[in-house]
């Protein structure tokens, strides 16, 4: 009988190689044949107090579909991003709920699709659905968009998704990675390494921002934020803070603040079914070439020497887009 080779992580934040059951989809579920995952900051994040199976992004073939499962059938090519009430992608096979899945994109490589789903839901919920823009091609124009982090997996997805959606964006990396915002559809990258250099933060006027997208150390660019961001402007993040936030810096100017955090909606079953739809709208912009995938490096096999490789880039914190470990 085939068996299922997994990695889990310890509680000593080791990874261990070992071989589990295949498991039973339920009637909501998919059986997944993986074929390549990748790995992101949460992952690291979540080294949780049991041991556990990480991997919040997915592609794979459809093995199996539970008894209510209408939607997909054995042999379709899925992508997903999961969930933290699930085992994670890091197995040769994951049972996974239908709602979150979309068929794949099929213009691109499996390590490509497999760097996508995470990053996407976040950046789109993050965009449309809680700085509330308009998700249409063009929709925003005249909006002008600022991201903190504009080079790692989220910033790269979100700056070409508000590109589609009309906004001139302006985004924030080393100068090292100018050339990767440009590809990625930013217009003005500005250099967070330089104080002193025209190309920051601090060179730009008052109220310059309809939206502000904070991927990094919310704290530290709040003040910042607040002198950037128009009257009635939205701001978001998707980091947490160690101390609280002084959000009346926020108040002379009405402007909204939003976090976002993609497990929200899998934790609470609230509107899961929006992330496979999501999903499914990635994989028609990859496909007509609107939006390209951002997997930077992958890794052949699903072994602990390559989850530790990569895990180990990303403690570093300069990563550009994603690392893909395929299968």
């Amino acid at each position: 009988m085939t068996t299922n080779h997994q990695i889990q992580l310890d509680t000593e934040h080791n990874w261990h190689a070992v071989s589990g059951e295949i498991p039973t989809p339920k009637p909501e579920e998919l059986l997944i044949k993986v074929r390549a995952s990748s790995v992101n900051p949460v992952d690291l994040k979540r080294r949780a107090s049991t041991t556990t199976i990480l991997g919040y992004d997915g592609y794979g073939t459809v093995q199996a579909v539970g008894a209510t499962v209408t939607n997909f059938q054995p042999g379709d090519v899925v992508f997903y991003a999961g969930s933290t009430q699930i085992d994670g992608s890091f197995q040769h096979y994951q049972c996974v709920p239908a709602a979150i899945c979309a068929l794949a994109p099929s213009t691109i490589s499996a390590a490509e699709i497999a760097g996508l789903p995470l990053v996407s839901l976040t950046a789109y919920e993050l965009l449309f659905e809680k700085l509330g823009f308009t998700a249409e091609q063009n929709a925003n124009r005249g909006k002008q968009l600022l991201i903190i982090n504009g080079a790692g997996g989220v910033g790269s997805i979100l700056s070409q998704l508000a590109k589609w959606a009309g906004f001139t964006v302006t985004a924030t990396s080393s100068l090292t990675h100018f050339d990767w915002l440009k590809t990625n559809g930013v217009d003005h990258p500005l250099d967070y390494h330089s104080p002193s250099s025209l190309d920051n933060l601090a060179s730009l006027p008052d109220n310059t921002f309809d939206a502000i997208a904070v991927l990094y150390d919310i704290e530290s660019y709040l003040q910042e934020v607040a002198r950037l961001i128009k009257p009635f402007g939205q701001v978001g993040t998707i980091v947490g803070n160690t101390h609280p936030l002084d959000l009346a810096l926020l108040k002379p100017k009405s402007a909204s603040f939003s976090f976002e955090y993609m497990f929200t909606k899998t934790d609470y079953q609230f509107q899961t079914t929006s992330q496979g739809a999501i999903l499914q709208q990635i994989a028609r912009l990859i496909d007509a070439r609107i939006l390209h995938p951002i997997t930077t490096a992958h890794y052949i096999g699903l072994t602990v020497a390559n989850l530790q490789m990569i895990t180990d880039k990303l403690l570093t914190g300069h990563t550009t887009g994603k690392q893909g470990l395929v299968y």
